[in-house]
């Protein structure tokens, strides 16, 4: 549990640090990002093709953090698909390492997850 807390950290720095840009589903998903000092976050508003074509249009490499539930997989599934027809590399490691290393499934819920987590390994 701790190695996967410090993993998290450093992850969160990571972010904090890239160029890439970040997209999420909602406003408190972006919010909850920029609480650990995340920047260059794009809330997805518009319909996906267009989201597609003016994240195309700018960007070479993006982070996709959608929830980790199936309306967030599937949504990822498509943007995902959609992005590398237009020519732009998702990382997905960030996405991978939260499913398959922490029980957190919603991006929103990444600080209260760091948060309560670092109090267990206060104790």
């Amino acid at each position: 549990m701790a190695d996967n807390l410090r993993e998290l950290e450093d992850w969160v720095s990571e972010l904090k640090d890239c160029n890439k840009l970040i997209i999420v589903e909602g406003k408190k998903d972006r919010i909850a990002l920029e609480k650990l000092g995340i920047k260059n976050i794009r809330t997805l508003k518009n319909p996906l093709y267009k989201e597609v074509e003016e994240i195309a249009a700018s960007c070479k490499e993006v982070v996709i953090l959608t929830d980790l539930d199936k309306e967030g997989k599937q949504l990822y599934g498509r943007i995902k698909k959609d992005l590398a027809r237009n020519g732009v590399k998702v990382d997905n490691r960030f996405r991978e390492f939260l499913f398959k290393k922490t029980k957190l499934r919603q991006i929103e819920g990444i600080c209260t997850y760091l948060q309560s987590n670092l109090i267990i390994l206060e104790l």
